[in-house]
């Protein structure tokens, strides 16, 4: 799900790049702020960083003693992504084992459907592999698939998130 979040953040501006008439500062915090923003990836609370849609605020700068470079407190409105249990969303297989397959869904590339949460399917062997039901309806690399969303896991070294996920339940499966 997407979300609107309004986030505090520290800028740092080093000191060779104020402008002495200041035309420049908020460029130059914007731009470091997109800059720091991009290699932050995600955070536990607010789910995958996606965008900043807007700059609320500028605080007053603070000059750092030791390297002349000066701080900025900033808040500003952005687009996050986190997936909550009990929702449905849609991925794309990427990997197909014999006990279960991965999908990715949007900024989240680890998540696991077990066969065991995949009523009806049953393993094909193979030199790909897939999962097939009686009904024909394959579940293989590069298929869509609507899902149920049973829960989530951060992962801090990566600062990523895992999800589990399953196909019990209505409309739940293979997109076409």
């Amino acid at each position: 799900m997407f979300l609107k979040v309004q986030m505090p953040w520290n800028v740092i501006i080093p000191a060779d790049s104020l402008d002495a008439k200041g035309l420049m500062l908020k460029k130059a915090i914007v731009i470091r702020l997109m800059d720091e923003f991009a290699c932050k990836k995600a955070a536990k609370d607010l789910g995958y960083l996606m965008a900043v849609t807007a700059l609320e605020s500028i605080g007053e700068g603070r000059v750092r003693q030791n390297t002349g470079d000066v701080l900025f407190p900033v808040v500003f409105t952005g687009i996050t992504f986190k997936m909550f249990r009990g929702e449905i969303q849609q991925g794309v297989v990427h990997k197909v084992l014999k006990h279960g397959v991965f999908l990715r869904c949007g900024p989240v590339q680890n998540i696991y459907l077990s066969h065991v949460k995949m009523p009806d399917y049953h393993y094909v062997p193979g030199e790909s592999g897939m999962f097939m039901n009686d009904k024909h309806s394959k579940i293989e690399k590069d298929v869509v698939i609507r899902f149920i969303v049973i829960g989530t896991k951060w992962m801090e070294a990566e600062r990523e998130f895992q999800a589990l996920v399953s196909l019990e339940g209505d409309y739940l499966g293979p997109v076409s």
